[in-house]
């Protein structure tokens, strides 16, 4: 009976060895012991693209297309904080009356900014209205507004709409493809006006005007001389 239970517990022993050799080759392996990051993650998989989170419409185009109503929708996660009404009262957050397009971080009825925003310097642009309600901590590292931000662009468009039918602010950015063919159309009336045409009076011409005068036969001095003294003799 002895040596049964002496025989069972060295297999039992053996194979605790043997699992631990085979963890500890496997970890040297495939470096599982190791928290690195690989350099390459699997395959790469042919024809796809990767893009970042914020490739879509530019943002001249989603304003073109934002929807107030819908802003106001959104916006209401923010009334907590803030009032959006002329001369409404600060908050926790700041009145955001009239906000587009006023400098950062001053105004508002002496509200106490953060010195992120205080110190950061510029204007309520739209691009930087669209940087913020996608992360204000981003946006202005140190901030006290806690509110982690818009992922979806089109939301951030449709508040920015809503803020600008309520205080104002400057015109939309034009969006890309306008921006480009206008551009364009400028670039080819620039090539237009260069054009060469008729020199003015006692200049000389270029282009085809002056290659069609060069092409046509100029009188001889010495012959012209001939035919008018042949001309006074015959009289």
């Amino acid at each position: 009976m002895t040596d049964r239970f002496n025989t069972i517990a060295g297999w039992v022993l053996f194979s605790g060895i043997v699992a631990l050799g085979l963890n500890a080759v496997s970890e040297r392996v495939f470096m599982a012991n190791k928290p690195e990051r690989p350099e390459k993650l699997g395959y790469t998989i042919e024809g796809v693209v990767e893009t970042g989170a914020d490739a879509g419409p530019d943002l001249g185009t989603l304003l073109a297309s934002a929807d107030p109503a819908a802003g106001e929708k959104i916006f209401a996660k923010c009334s907590s904080c803030h009032t959006i009404t002329q001369g409404g009262p600060n908050g926790i957050g700041p009145n955001l009356y009239g906000t587009v397009g006023v400098p950062m971080g001053e105004g508002k009825g002496g509200y106490a900014f953060s010195s992120a925003l205080s110190g950061h310097g510029g204007n309520w642009t739209y691009e930087n209205l669209f940087s913020w309600l996608k992360s204000p901590s981003s946006f202005a590292p140190g901030t006290k507004m806690t509110f982690a931000g818009l992922s979806d662009p089109k939301d951030r468009a449709n508040v920015i709409a809503y803020l600008k039918q309520q205080g104002g602010g400057p015109d939309y950015p034009k969006p890309a493809a306008a921006a480009g063919a206008a551009k364009s159309d400028a670039a080819g009336a620039k090539t237009a006006n260069a054009s060469p045409g008729p020199g003015p009076s006692g200049t000389p011409a270029t282009g085809p005007e002056a290659a069609g005068a060069a092409a046509q036969p100029q009188p001889v001095a010495g012959k012209a001389s001939d035919s008018n003294t042949a001309s006074s003799q015959a009289h």
